[in-house]
């Protein structure tokens, strides 16, 4: 399943939308997904699962690239 991840670079970052970044990875749940960025100090802020028309729409995107980890 696909997730898309909304995050802040730092952890230590207060969330502010302008700075919001997302990136999208492959894993069987949320807590997969959390899981596999854990090392990358992020300060997430909403994991979301994509697929059906949704996912079709993110795929339009240019900035639209799976992370593999």
């Amino acid at each position: 399943m696909l997730f898309k991840i909304y995050y802040q670079e730092s952890i230590n970052e207060v969330p502010v939308r302008e700075k919001t970044k997302t990136l999208y990875i492959e894993g069987d749940s949320e807590r997969d997904v959390r899981k596999k960025i854990s090392d990358r100090g992020y300060n997430i802020e909403f994991v979301q699962a994509v697929s059906g028309a949704f996912l079709d729409y993110e795929k339009q995107n240019e900035d639209f690239n799976v992370l593999e980890i």
